[in-house]
């Protein structure tokens, strides 16, 4: 059939052109009701001819929830995110829910403005990077009356369920595989850290196991913008111009101690026998450098699809409420790059 250009298609279309009644077609494309095999697939594949899209607000008015989660994330350029999403994904295409991106570029005005504009169309669920919002973010998300699920972090207070690592414990133990390794003067580089708040804790843990054992972090650099391999280069080799007898270099994430890597061994440093570094998220991007560096896989992939299938449970019927923790427990790969005890 044709239609006027610039009209939009209703169910009345798809019903002529199937040859079976609104109803019908209705129950065929909310997969509610009893209808036969064959009328199932002439309803879908005239829909499918005629570009037919099911109007979801139209539906929503009456739910007061539409089929999508809104997933909240920093950045797409961190490498970390792409796997979250991929969790995410794996799990919400077995449902009618379709996860829809918002990105807030590691800041709380920008958070604010897309939370409030994704809230706005009423989705069933949202999934939020980190713990730290602002207390307007905080107030959307408590008043909002549908499931929330923060991911990454479990250091700190949820405003619903949480899903994530507890970065300061992932710092104390990186503190103890440095100390344990025999190291002894310790550099530190890292994004700069009032943005990057899981960063903040994995310092912190780390420079508290330190201080037990009478150590204190010798050198330390930040960055923020640019490439991270090559501030990951510049960065060394600035922080060992200031103090050549650092025995161990903790990079805040793996691609800035990728850069690190290859400017120590561009330069013929010894490692881990003279010189040890770690990263943290544990890239596979980076099997393939000439040196596996070590690192904690921060469980990004497990995160995305345990946050994913808590708002899918959540979103049926008579579904249990009930806030969830859940704190997953990354794990040290020594590499080749961190003496092992």
């Amino acid at each position: 059939m044709n239609k006027p250009p610039n009209r939009t298609l209703t169910l009345r279309d798809v019903s002529e052109a199937s040859g079976v009644s609104e109803m019908t077609v209705s129950r065929v494309l909310r997969n509610r009701g009893d209808v036969s095999d064959a009328t199932r697939k002439r309803v879908l594949a005239s829909a499918k001819a005629l570009g037919y899209v099911p109007n979801k607000i139209a539906g929503a008015l009456a739910s007061s929830r539409v089929n999508l989660v809104a997933v909240i994330i920093p950045s797409m350029s961190n490498l970390v995110f792409p796997e979250v999403m991929m969790g995410i994904n794996e799990v919400l295409e077995e449902t009618e829910l379709q996860p829809v991106m918002g990105l807030t570029d590691y800041t709380r005005e920008k958070e604010e403005k897309v939370l409030y504009e994704m809230l706005s169309w009423r989705p069933s669920g949202v999934i939020i990077a980190g713990l730290e919002h602002s207390d307007a973010s905080r107030a959307m998300l408590r008043a909002s009356g549908i499931p929330v699920v923060e991911i990454m972090d479990v250091d700190g207070t949820p405003v619903d369920s949480v899903v994530g690592i507890s970065h300061r414990r992932a710092g104390e133990q990186m503190g103890r595989a440095i100390l344990k390794g025999g190291y002894r003067r310790i550099g530190f580089m890292g994004t700069t850290m009032p943005r990057d708040h899981r960063a903040r804790k994995r310092f912190e843990g780390l420079t508290d196991v330190l201080g037990k054992a009478g150590v204190e972090i010798a050198e330390r650099e930040f960055y923020s913008g640019g490439s991270a391999l090559l501030k990951g280069r510049e960065m060394t080799q600035a922080l060992l111009g200031r103090d050549p007898d650092l025995d161990f270099l903790y990079y805040s994430n793996d691609l800035i101690g990728a850069g690190g890597l290859l400017w120590l061994l561009e330069q013929g440093y010894d490692i881990p026998a003279k010189i040890g570094l770690a990263g943290f998220n544990g890239l596979n991007l980076l099997k393939g450098l000439p040196r596996e560096l070590a690192t904690m896989d921060a469980c990004r992939f497990e995160i995305g699809r345990r946050a994913a299938q808590i708002i899918a449970d959540r979103a049926q019927p008579d579904a249990d409420q009930a806030p969830q923790r859940i704190a997953l427990e990354p794990k040290i790969s020594y590499g080749d790059t961190l003496r092992r005890p």
